[in-house]
């Protein structure tokens, strides 16, 4: 080769290494998407649902509604608590139609099926529904967030609670699934390591009308504590019947270790009064909590769980997270939404660690009596906040593999 056409070769070349380069640096050419994995339909439809696509919509408003000069764009679909349909789901919106991040997953088998596509993919999903703490334990995974609350957190918070007022003696109505698997595991380790009992439990299927039979057992073992290891329309229905069976008239209690105050509305505070509760998140604690509260109250006419205004935490925090690497590419979003806190109307003190979980204070809340609420939707008195790293399992413990 000639000396000048060498030289035209290789001006050629680098020019071409650096549009390659800049290129590699700019925004994506195609609009951010962000897709909602929820239930719409079933027994987590009022936890969170089209409120957890209502609070991902009041994220992307207040963050501005574009990025990097496009619109941001949602997609949403009902899962119908199943796992095949979240993978097919997933894999559909991140292989087909753009989507780059997935938000809710409203059971712990549904998250899972997702994650493993979350890291085939390398995207990044955030569960904010799901509550098993295999996600942030052994199951793991590089591009995944764990927002709201765990089995192990709500175990440690209202678990150690009741046990140390007397509750010593427990007996488990749970759902059969990963989620009451993980709560039923949490929550007895927790009790027998305060020097109580386990009497025994009972399983019952997903969204079962009738707990009869379970509660007659939850009865006979005389337990002090009857711990309900299930959540959503199957807590409420628990607690409706134990109610028809006298079970607290009887003289033991029931523990929801995972219940929401979208539950307590539905029961009304007649049934749940007394109740001892753990959410992360309370409309009524502080001026943030509440002015996100009536802006959520003012689009839905109620107020929010504590998985919808994480919902929107998440959503917002990713989009912060977005625009501070200046890409949508997985890996740099992820390295800021671990360095950044998390700052926003659902928590001020948000940690994102490096197995996933986004550590908070969780509160422990006490049902009030009818006769001392003062206005709807005023439900709980405070009891206790808890720091997240009393509530949440210390890092070193949980067996992900991400952890050096």
């Amino acid at each position: 080769m000639k000396p000048i056409a060498r030289m035209v070769s290789t001006a050629c070349l680098l020019s071409a290494l650096l549009i390659v380069s800049a290129s590699a640096q700019q925004p994506a050419a195609t609009p951010l998407k962000i897709g909602v994995l929820t239930d719409f339909s079933s027994v987590y439809s009022d936890i969170g649902g089209a409120g957890n696509v209502e609070a991902t919509k009041m994220a992307i408003e207040e963050f501005g509604g574009t990025m990097f000069g496009k619109p941001i764009e949602i997609v949403s679909a009902d899962v119908l608590n199943k796992p095949d349909i979240a993978a097919t789901m997933a894999r559909k919106w991140w292989e087909n139609e753009g989507v780059d991040m997935i938000i809710d997953l409203p059971t712990s088998a549904t998250a899972l099926a997702v994650m493993e596509l979350s890291k085939q993919h390398e995207k990044i999903m955030i569960v904010t529904d799901a509550a098993s703490s295999d996600i942030t334990g052994k199951s793991c995974g590089p591009y995944v967030a764990h927002w709201t609350y765990d089995t192990y957190s709500n175990a440690h918070t209202v678990g150690s609670a009741i046990v140390k007022n007397g509750g010593d003696s427990w007996f488990f109505i749970t759902a059969d699934y990963l989620f009451g698997h993980s709560i039923e595991h949490d929550t007895g380790d927790v009790v027998k390591a305060a020097g109580g009992k386990v009497l025994g439990s009972v399983r019952h299927p997903l969204n079962t009308p009738d707990f009869s039979s379970f509660l007659l057992q939850a009865q006979a073992s005389k337990a002090k504590i009857i711990g309900l290891a299930n959540g959503g329309g199957d807590t409420i229905n628990t607690i409706k019947q134990a109610g028809e069976f006298g079970i607290v008239a009887g003289g033991q209690n029931l523990a929801a270790i995972v219940m929401f105050i979208s539950d307590v509305h539905s029961l009304g505070l007649k049934l749940a009064q007394g109740l001892i509760v753990t959410e992360a998140y309370y409309w009524d604690l502080n001026d943030r909590t509440r002015a996100f509260g009536k802006r959520f109250f003012e689009r839905m006419k109620r107020m929010p769980t504590m998985n919808q205004a994480a919902t929107y935490s998440a959503t917002l925090h990713y989009l912060k997270a977005v625009q501070a690497a200046g890409t949508k590419e997985t890996k740099p979003v992820m390295a800021k939404m671990r360095e950044m806190p998390v700052r926003d109307a659902f928590t001020d003190n948000g940690v994102l660690r490096a197995d996933g979980r986004m550590v908070h204070s969780m509160f422990l809340f006490e049902v009030k009596k009818p006769e001392e609420s003062k206005a709807p939707w005023d439900y709980y008195k405070v009891l206790a906040e808890v720091p997240g790293d009393q509530a949440f399992r210390p890092l070193k413990d949980g067996g992900c593999p991400l952890v050096k």
